[in-house]
């Protein structure tokens, strides 16, 4: 029998030692350290840099496919360039989901139901062409690329369903720290109860990516909102949170290639094989897993009827402030402002030449780049700082953006660029 499967597995693609660590507590400690640094390394590239949410995504697919193809090569699991891999896939597929959220303005319910029809599909085409999901059984190229492919597509769902219940609740990141954490150890019960490994697995691997970025967004939001509905934590900040799990990361990985205890090869050669499986117990495993469903879905039904601070409602952003032409950015760094202004140039030359495309892109631009600047911009002068944000807030409105409406007409777009150029100048 061990002839034949060998034989089946060189028949389906180059055979290697498994290329996937073991599921020890090591895994799921630097998983979540992973998803942590992923989100908040996006965020302070995203933001603090000003390089925007497109651009910040175009980078990390570039350094995904890098990346990966290093990992492909490989023959065996080798932790640095396993872990970098999970490093830029977690952001990687954060951006994906954050890109349909804010510039295509797709309802996070909408996002978390594709998602899981695209983890449905790629699990069904793996296990149509190779009769396993286990990450025991990742020895060829095929079966390795589906386990990149799941964990990217589980990195998107992941953020969308994490997203949506932070939506729905109003909850703080430190309370909704408990939710994927209490689902994972009831999980965890089961699986040792005799639960589908495999499903406990996937189950447990979807959920660690709202615990990490939970936690990053606890550790990086200020103490205060700035806003109603604005995420508190502990004030560390996304840059020194990244450094933080970075380092964490780091030495986790140092650990493991020394010791070499999270290879498959060696941990079977030092534990007890496990035992066959008990269909019974899985079958009650199973119906664990939709209690866990229910239980979950009748919670956030809960406190979504419960009274709660969510986002600020939309208002009117006509300023109530009413301030000379160039008076509100007397006060600003005039490189700033002058990078401002070519932004809203390029997006008032590309809407009257009827380019709606170049214009939306320019427009998100230079909505990430005030966004970018606003720690350094108000304080300098709050007045003015508050007069120009209402202004950009009607030019964004009138492309769509961090708006549920759609993109308005030629002529009002041109209109508001014209007011904020006016203002700025």
């Amino acid at each position: 029998m061990t002839t034949t499967s060998e034989a089946s597995t060189r028949r389906r693609g180059r055979l290697m030692l498994n290329k996937v660590p073991e599921v020890t507590v090591w895994f799921w400690v630097i998983k979540i350290l992973c998803t942590t640094v992923g989100e908040s390394f996006a965020d302070w590239i995203n933001m603090k840099l000003g390089v925007g949410l497109v651009n910040t995504a175009w980078i990390f697919t570039a350094v995904f496919v890098v990346v990966l193809g290093v990992q492909l090569r490989l023959k065996r699991y080798v932790p640095f360039p396993y872990w970098l891999t999970v490093v830029v896939v977690s952001v990687t597929g954060t951006l994906y989901t954050d890109i349909l959220t804010d510039q295509l303005n797709v309802p996070l319910w909408i996002s978390s139901a594709v998602f899981s029809v695209l983890l449905a599909v790629v699990f069904g085409v793996w296990w149509l062409r190779e009769r396993t999901l286990s990450i025991h059984a990742v020895t060829t190229l095929p079966r390795e690329s589906f386990y990149w492919l799941a964990v990217l597509v589980t990195f998107a769902l992941g953020t969308a369903t994490g997203d949506w219940t932070l939506e729905l609740t109003g909850w703080t990141p430190g309370a909704s720290v408990l939710l994927p954490l209490g689902l994972i150890a009831a999980i965890t019960l089961l699986w040792k109860y005799g639960a589908n490994p495999v499903l406990s697995f996937w189950l447990a691997y979807i959920l660690t990516r709202p615990l990490g970025a939970n936690i990053g967004d606890w550790l990086a939001s200020p103490k205060v909102a700035q806003n109603p509905g604005d995420p508190t934590g502990l004030a560390l900040g996304t840059f020194t949170t990244s450094l933080i799990f970075l380092g964490l990361i780091l030495a986790t990985v140092i650990y493991l290639t020394v010791t070499r205890s999270d290879v498959i090869e060696t941990y079977e050669a030092t534990h007890d094989p496990q035992t066959t499986a008990d269909l019974r117990r899985e079958r009650i495993g199973l119906a664990g897993f939709g209690l866990l469903a229910v239980a979950t879905t009748g919670l956030l039904v809960w406190a979504h009827s419960q009274p709660h601070v969510g986002p600020a409602p939309e208002t009117d952003a006509t300023s109530t402030v009413q301030l000379a032409p160039g008076q509100a950015v007397k006060k600003f760094p005039p490189a700033k402002v002058d990078a401002l202004k070519a932004l809203a140039s390029t997006a008032l030359k590309d809407a009257r030449s009827g380019n709606a495309t170049g214009a939306h892109a320019a427009a998100q631009s230079l909505r990430d780049l005030w966004d970018a600047d606003q720690a350094s911009l108000q304080p300098l002068d709050n007045t003015g700082w508050t007069f120009i944000d209402a202004q950009m807030d009607s030019v964004l409105k009138t492309f769509g953006i961090d708006h549920p409406n759609p993109p308005m007409s030629q002529a009002r777009q041109e209109a508001e660029l014209t007011t904020l150029l006016t203002d700025m100048r």
